[in-house]
């Protein structure tokens, strides 16, 4: 309900000087910080939508050392979107790699054959 509490002027003076510190620091580093709470916009990575190669050998290992696949095990593995993870394990369960093991709708349980 209240707001933030307006700061004293000694308070104002400290908080710019150690800010005006802090980015001096970082100019000359030429790292940014790392900034505790939301000031400043921290740019985000966004998840990839190029489906991996169901294909490669490489893909194939990666999936038969996890011992449940779900789509949010292989988006987390892979650094994709939930939905092209779905595709992948569609895609995978097609080619005879992993088997469906139980699931609903929304989410399926994969397990991989060996």
């Amino acid at each position: 309900m209240g707001s933030r509490k307006k700061l004293s002027l000694k308070q104002a003076e400290k908080m710019q000087a150690r800010q005006a510190k802090k980015q001096s620091t970082t100019k000359k580093t030429g790292k940014a910080g790392k900034s505790g709470g939301s000031s400043g916009a921290a740019e985000k990575k966004a998840a990839g939508i190029i489906l991996p190669n169901a294909r490669s050998e490489k893909t194939v290992k990666e999936i038969k050392k996890l011992k449940v696949l779900t789509p949010y095990t292989v988006a987390l593995r892979f650094d994709i979107r939930l939905s092209v993870a779905r595709e992948l394990l569609q895609e995978l369960e097609q080619k005879g790699a992993i088997r469906w093991v139980s699931g609903s709708k929304n989410v399926k349980i994969y397990k991989p054959l060996d």
